[in-house]
């Protein structure tokens, strides 16, 4: 009898990655595991102990906790059997809904496609937050009274508020703006914008210098820690308002690369990039 349920759940296995080549991962724990696509019913199992690994890597600790919130009953060995919208919605981050990250192509085209890579590549949040990169998606409709906007002001004692909008009516001299933003700089304080309309995509660069771009959208807030090179542009709509916050009076010169040697810029590299490849060796 085990022998059979070895066989058959290797027999799954095999023919989900050769059929698909979408695999989900399977440890000791976890009963079976199938493809995104859906080629068995559209149903995956989840193990008790909750952990679920998609193909790319991502993965999803705590699953079983989530699930549970929704109102899924496991099986008499303790897993769930779900569909892929279920699964989605149980481990959906709702600031995606604002703001999204990729890494980028490096087609040097219009600065304001998203330029995706093929296939596309999208990074989550926390490996975003990794990075040093903070976000939050917020209530853009009512940011006077919004009491969570309060709190992130308090707790980082952003102190100076005022609105930025970047569009060609706003804007004088727009183009030459909009290209002097896309050029890679640094700040020696943090870069905290709020999109209260609008969009627009700021940039980063991962610890292997590669590009990420970073969709903003109305409801979406982002600080860059100091001394992270960065760049910024308008999308395709040509338009974005932009709530800035500032610890103090307000400090806006950018440093173009290379600044190296500035502290800021020191201080960023062994806070969020030596300190990784140090764990990792």
């Amino acid at each position: 009898m085990m022998r059979d349920r070895q066989l058959f759940f290797g027999l799954l296995l095999i023919l989900t990655f050769v059929s698909l080549h979408k695999l989900c991962y399977c440890d000791d724990q976890t009963v079976s595991c199938e493809s995104f696509d859906e080629p068995f019913g559209g149903s995956w199992i989840v193990s008790k102990n909750g952990d679920y690994e998609a193909y790319g890597g991502i993965k999803f600790e705590n699953v079983d906790a989530s699930l549970n919130q929704i109102g899924l009953n496991g099986d008499e060995e303790g897993n769930k059997r779900i569909t892929k919208t279920t699964l989605v919605e149980a481990l959906k981050d709702e600031r995606e809904d604002v703001i999204q990250a990729w890494y980028m192509d490096d087609n040097q085209e219009d600065q304001r496609l998203p330029h995706h890579k093929d296939p596309k590549e999208f990074l989550s949040l926390d490996k975003l937050a990794e990075l040093g990169v903070l976000s939050w998606r917020l209530d853009a409709d009512h940011y006077e009274t919004d009491e969570e906007l309060k709190k992130i002001r308090e707790s980082g004692g952003y102190s100076y508020m005022d609105f930025c909008e970047v569009c060609p009516e706003k804007l004088q001299n727009y183009e030459e703006k909009v290209k002097s933003f896309f050029e890679e700089h640094l700040h020696t304080d943090e870069e905290i914008r709020y999109c209260v309309a609008g969009s627009g995509y700021f940039d980063v660069r991962d610890r292997n210098e590669a590009w990420i771009r970073v969709w903003v959208k109305k409801g979406g807030m982002i600080v860059f820690p100091a001394g992270i090179y960065h760049r910024f542009t308008v999308d395709s709509d040509n338009y974005i308002k932009a709530m800035r916050l500032f610890a103090g009076g307000p400090v806006w010169t950018p440093y173009n690369r290379p600044h190296d040697h500035l502290p800021a810029r020191k201080e960023y590299v062994d806070n969020f990039v030596n300190k990784a490849f140090n764990a990792s060796a």
